[in-house]
């Protein structure tokens, strides 16, 4: 049986968020694009941020990442300020898998994963057995076992994108953040990625902060949800306790019923259909809501009646 690495927040304090941010501002340009944002992540918790595009989310997480600079508030890293952190030392504490990745043609699946242990790295600490370790325990937590020495790009799109989520595992760091970890795969890739996720959340104790576009996988596999508009949070908790049908069209001018999924108890959007205005046509008013047949369709004809 292989064993479970040990839960690197042990050493924080129990009740203290691995990452807040108080009062944040962040703009590009001129232009704010966050402004006075609260948040704290729970530890060892998969969170899903989701909201309509260009509200603001993989904003966010670059600006929790250090990669963006706040033009105001602050980022607590285990209840220090990210920005008065070395590098390095924020490096062996969170982890960024950005939504764009690219790696050298040719490299496999071990060379990407070792990369993870760069902030370990120093002209006094050259690759150790605990790096080793470290990448092997990721390799194991991906799932990627045997593949070790495939090049990535012959990898399915979900075996890929494990990889570099293992590379952020060897990292070691007790909390990730991943800017839409399933954008561009399929359904079934999808699953693979979100329940690795899962187990990386429950098995080895990781805090986790994923942007989402799907909705229906963030209330599935998220622990909490943080809806965001225009920049600010108007909805988090549970997806149980907040997601709404008037929080669905609040976010995206989506009308829908929700429903209780059978087997989890997850929220389950169904009768989906976007928010129309009442028009005035020839044939009188037409309902909001109502859904009109492709141009050219004619029903099936129906059968005689038998009397």
């Amino acid at each position: 049986m292989n064993a479970v690495p040990p839960n690197l927040d042990a050493a924080a304090p129990a009740g203290l968020s691995p990452l807040e941010a108080r009062e944040l501002v962040v703009a590009h340009g001129e232009r704010v694009i966050i402004d006075g944002l609260e948040l704290q992540l729970p530890r060892g918790r998969v969170t899903a941020i989701v909201g309509p595009n260009g509200c603001g989310k993989s904003t966010l997480l670059n600006a929790l990442a250090r990669v963006l600079a706040p033009r105001g508030g602050s980022i607590l890293l285990d209840g220090q300020d990210i920005h008065r952190l070395p590098a390095r030392q924020v490096a062996r504490q969170l982890a960024l898998l950005p939504q764009d990745t690219a790696a050298p043609e040719g490299m496999t699946v071990a060379d990407l994963v070792r990369f993870g242990r760069q902030p370990h790295q120093s002209w006094l600490s050259q690759w150790s057995r605990e790096d080793q370790r470290a990448v092997q325990r990721a390799i194991r937590a991906a799932d990627l076992e045997g593949m070790e020495q495939r090049v990535l790009d012959e990898l399915s799109g979900g075996q890929r994108q494990r990889a570099w989520i293992a590379m952020a595992v060897a990292q070691s760091t007790p909390t990730l953040l991943l800017d839409e970890p399933t954008s561009a795969l399929d359904l079934g890739h999808q699953i693979e990625v979100f329940e690795l996720i899962r187990h990386l959340a429950c098995r080895h104790g990781k805090s986790i902060a994923m942007v989402v576009h799907d909705l229906a996988s963030a209330c599935r596999y998220a622990d909490r949800l943080i809806a965001m508009r225009e920049g600010r949070i108007i909805a988090q908790g549970a997806p149980a306790d907040i997601m709404t049908p008037a929080l669905v069209e609040q976010l995206y001018g989506v009308q829908c019923e929700i429903l209780p999924d059978p087997a989890t108890g997850a929220p389950l959007l169904v009768n989906l259909r976007r928010r129309r205005q009442r028009r005035v046509t020839a044939a009188g008013t037409e309902p909001p809501d109502c859904v009109r047949s492709p141009a050219g369709y004619r029903p099936p004809p129906q059968a005689p009646d038998r009397a």
